[in-house]
C-alpha cells in the first residue's frame, strides 16, 4: 500500500476499524437502523471530520447544526425539507446539506457515502 505525502490524507492509506452505531429512538427514526463510520480525518478544534459512512434503509428526522458535504458511492437517498420539497440523489452525486436544514434524510437503499463535516 502506497503512503501519501505529509499532510495528505488518503482513505486507502491505512485500515481503520469502523464505529458501529445503532440508532433506535422512535422520535428520530422510523425504525432502528445500523450504520458504520470510518473517520479518516478529524480536526476537533475546527469542528471538521471526514470519512466514509454507510447505513441500512431508514428515514431519520434531522435538524442540522453543521455543514456536511456528501458524495454518494452507493445507494439512493431522498432529502425532504420542512416545506415538503424533496430531492433524490444516487451514486456519483455530490451535495451539501448546510446548517439550518430541517426535515428528513431517507436511505431508500443501503447507502455508502464519503462525507466532510464542518461544525
Amino acid at each position: 500500500m502506497a503512503s501519501s505525502p505529509q499532510h495528505v490524507v488518503s482513505f486507502t492509506d491505512k485500515v481503520i476499524e469502523p464505529a458501529e452505531i445503532v440508532t433506535s429512538d422512535p422520535a428520530v427514526v422510523d425504525r432502528p437502523y445500523h450504520a458504520r463510520s470510518w473517520r479518516y480525518f478529524a480536526r476537533p478544534e475546527l469542528g471538521a471530520a471526514a470519512g466514509i459512512w454507510e447505513a441500512e434503509p431508514h428515514l431519520e428526522r434531522v435538524a442540522c447544526d453543521y455543514d456536511e458535504f456528501c458524495h454518494l458511492l452507493e445507494g439512493t437517498v431522498r432529502l425532504t425539507d420542512s416545506q415538503s420539497v424533496s430531492r433524490t440523489f444516487g451514486p456519483g452525486d455530490s451535495f451539501v446539506v448546510s446548517a439550518g436544514f430541517q426535515g428528513t434524510w431517507e436511505n431508500l437503499t443501503h447507502v455508502r457515502k464519503i462525507f466532510f463535516i464542518l461544525r
